[in-house]
């Protein structure tokens, strides 16, 4: 044994859960208690049991309506002096508690996929992480941020003890600093999915992976020390207090105990997925197993289990089967093994294994140091399947599936995996499934099909069949592109032709006369003198009006030329496209019809490279009532909005990422475009806020406009989350835009989300918006700029 202590032996087994454990954490009332979650969707606190050396079950806690993944202690307060417990599920939800109440205290909704990680804070504060790649932050009941940086499910989070820093782990292999709710740094070495951390210091941390390895970090991103023994999954970690020696447990059916560096003792368990962790103030260590038992271990004498409850225990050990597929015992050849005699030799470290042949049956040992024996670990048999067995779900890159269907497209190429869940909507799992590996459209209906067959699920959304685009599910049209492009003469980068340059305000051809600051029209030529705020709060989006019609129309069909015969229009089509422009731009008194949108929506499903003109005529279209109706309505907003984000590509052409952002801000016009706009809230702005990378500066104003027009419907609804997003987005985007006429938007937007809101200003002074934006109070030109900053820094 390395440093002090004996070894650890068997406390108490603890059966009360109907399924897997996965989850456990010390508790801070009773003295000595911990609690743990279960797939059997119960959370139960245990406290110590005085006369002997056991534990008692306190109380038992329902809320979820699906497995229970993860558990933690929130701080005690003044409102809930013995703290309270928050547990996260496979439904979707965290669950709070009070220790002495089965039904929770409040419910907090939010995620949309199996919340599998948290982590409480001071003051309240409590992080979660879960598989549809956020973290958020909640206070009390309310979500305050998400955290959007990952691009795989979240299986670790911890909140760090200095303020506002906070680690998230994930299956996409990083582990992610954030401050304040923006990423800082990212930490990568893991070679598969992270599935725990476990803080050190103020300054270092652990993380443990799929992988089978832990790393030892610094919080300034240098990999300190990589500990390798475990031969599969490391499912979880945890810190014995005050020192620096952790433990771990894994799908190796171990849990692990390091001491100064080194694995000084294995324990093996009669069950495959050792899930979960946690060592309680006096060194004793709880594990939670696929087999729903609990097991506590201690170094105490006093506390060690009986003989005959230890021999039971090895007598459980010696009968369980492994599995050799799944690489615990390395590779395994039955000819080449000993027999019996093999084990009168000593084992050379503790949990070494040693596999030996007996009457035509392989059974594995493992050597214990402090026993100076060879125990039996159990009979090697070969079956397959054990992990799905015991975890009831597939894993898939990292994340948890009731299904992975392998679909093969044609017979002479690859097959592709295809993951699915039962919660899942059928059609736009197809559609995700044909983007991400890039296969024929065509397809959709099939592979949905094939979907609702395999899995006799419900389907969410009926989508109507006659035309196959997964965003609208029938024929129509798309939103448009003129200016971007390098083809295109200079027309406004903001509204797509004769426009105003940012830096000279009044010389703009401006659509609406006044005093607008977006205009230029005589708004903000005024020095000193004015002190009247007519910058925010914004009551109205903000558009991208000017363009010219004969333009895109000649762009359009000298594309159209181009075009290939499955995409080629009529002439009839660009006619009816052509009465669709002038009846959205105003210069005929028709209403568009059903015809004009199935024509456009056809020629928005135009290949990338020549699909630019037909975006621009979307973009201008969809301000117009009847158009926006049609496109954002219920029945066929799906697929307009995934039309829209796969044109959201950093690697996708430029122009078609401007018209899709100056789409999304025309949405905003009509009560449809914005019921729809902030449905989709938290997917627009993730994959809006990936186009600040470029530095193209008109597709940064259209970006700070889209974030100005959230920023005035949170005016109108004052949802907390929301804002909190916005803030996060425009801090972020803050960092890297240089163009002043986007600048000036954010400011606006910033101005708004604030204006009498003190929970948003606390907030925005948080992220630390207010030593972002101070460089821009001593702007000269545009004046705009300057005084809209000095407005907005009053507030802060």
């Amino acid at each position: 044994m390395v440093g002090e202590g004996g070894a650890y032996r068997l406390r108490c087994s603890l059966v009360g859960h109907g399924q897997d454990v996965r989850g456990l954490t010390r508790g801070l009332f009773p003295q000595g208690s911990f609690v743990s979650v279960s797939r059997d969707r119960t959370a139960r606190l245990w406290a110590p049991d005085g006369l002997n050396r056991g534990f008692t079950e306190m109380h038992c806690m329902s809320g979820h309506s699906n497995f229970v993944s993860c558990v933690c202690i929130i701080p005690p307060s003044d409102l809930y002096p013995r703290g309270l417990i928050a547990t996260g599920g496979n439904d979707h939800n965290i669950c709070i508690f009070t220790v002495d109440n089965p039904a929770p205290l409040y419910v907090l909704k939010g995620h949309k996929n199996t919340v599998c990680s948290l982590s409480s804070g001071k003051f309240g504060t409590l992080l979660s992480g879960s598989w549809d790649t956020t973290a958020k932050v909640w206070l009390n009941d309310r979500c305050m941020m998400t955290l959007q940086g990952h691009t795989a499910a979240i299986w670790a989070v911890k909140i760090l003890p200095e303020q506002g820093l906070m680690l998230t782990g994930s299956a996409d292999k990083t582990i992610k600093l954030w401050k304040a709710g923006r990423c800082e740094r990212t930490f990568t070495g893991h070679e598969d999915c992270v599935r725990g951390l476990a803080i050190l210091s103020e300054m270092e941390f652990l993380s443990c992976a799929n992988d089978a390895s832990v790393r030892r970090w610094q919080i300034s991103g240098e990999c300190l020390q990589v500990y390798y023994g475990h031969t599969n999954y490391i499912y979880s970690i945890s810190v014995f207090p005050h020192c620096k020696d952790f433990v771990t447990t894994g799908e190796d059916r171990s849990l692990r105990i390091w001491k100064q560096g080194e694995c000084a003792q294995t324990i093996r368990l009669p069950a495959q997925s050792v899930w979960c962790c946690c060592v309680l103030d006096n060194g004793d260590i709880v594990v939670g197993a696929s087999d729903g038992i609990i097991r506590v271990f201690t170094e105490s004498l006093e506390r060690t289990a009986s003989a005959e409850e230890i021999q039971a225990f090895e007598n459980e050990l010696s009968q369980a089967s492994i599995d050799p597929k799944t690489g615990d015992l390395g590779d395994i050849n039955a000819d080449d093994l000993p027999g019996r005699e093999h084990l009168k030799d000593p084992g050379t470290r503790d949990g070494q294994t040693r596999l030996i042949k007996d009457k035509g049956k392989i059974e594995a040992y493992q050597w214990s140091v402090s026993e100076g024996r060879w125990i039996k670990i159990g009979d090697v048999v070969g079956s397959s399947g054990a992990t799905q067995q015991t975890s009831g779900k597939v894993l898939f890159e990292g994340k948890e599936y009731d299904y992975v269907f392998t679909i093969d497209v044609n017979e002479s190429g690859p097959s592709y995996k295809l993951p699915y869940n039962i919660t899942d909507d059928p059609w736009l799992t197809a559609y995700n499934f044909l983007q991400k590996n890039d296969l024929n459209p065509m397809f959709l209906d099939q592979v949905a099909k094939f979907i609702m067959d395999n899995t006799k699920g419900q389907t969410l959304l009926s989508t109507s069949a006659q035309f196959s685009d997964p965003f609208t599910g029938a024929g129509r049209y798309v939103p448009g592109s003129s200016s971007g492009s390098s083809m295109m003469p200079a027309a406004d980068p903001f509204t797509g032709a004769g426009r105003y340059v940012p830096g000279s305000a009044s010389n703009a051809v401006a659509p609406v006369g006044g005093v607008d600051p977006y205009t230029g029209m005589g708004a903000y030529q005024s020095a000193a003198a004015k002190v009247e705020n007519i910058y925010f709060p914004k009551k109205d989006a903000v558009t991208f009006d000017q363009a010219n019609p004969m333009q895109i129309l000649g762009k359009l069909k000298e594309l159209n030329g181009s075009a290939t015969e499955e995409h080629k229009l009529t002439e009839d089509d660009l006619i009816t496209l052509e009465k669709l422009l002038s009846a959205t731009c105003n210069t005929s008194a028709e209403t568009p019809t059903a015809q004009q949108l199935q024509t456009l929506w056809r020629a928005v499903n135009w290949p990338e490279d020549i699909v630019f003109p037909a975006l621009d005529i979307l973009r201008l279209s969809i301000r117009h009532p009847t158009v926006n109706e049609n496109f954002c309505s219920e029945k066929d907003h799906v697929q307009f909005i995934i039309l829209l984000l796969k044109f959201l590509n950093p690697k996708g052409k430029q122009a078609n990422q401007l018209l899709a952002l100056r789409a999304l801000c025309n949405c905003f016009v009509s009560p449809a475009g914005q019921k729809l706009m902030m449905e989709q809230r938290d997917e627009i702005m993730t994959q809006a806020i990936e186009m600040k990378s470029g530095n193209n500066k008109n597709i940064h104003i259209a970006l700070a406009t889209l974030t100005l027009n959230y920023a005035v419907c949170l005016l109108k609804v004052n949802n907390i989350e929301g804002k909190a997003q916005c803030l996060s987005v425009i801090s972020t985007i803050m960092e890297v835009v240089q163009d002043l006429e986007a600048i000036f938007r954010l400011l606006v937007a910033l101005g708004t989300l604030i204006s009498d809101d003190t929970n948003a200003v606390q907030l925005a002074k948080s992220l630390g918006v207010d030593s972002q934006i101070k460089k821009y109070a001593s702007v000269s030109e545009p004046a705009k700029v300057k005084e809209c900053c000095r407005f907005v820094l009053n507030l802060l």
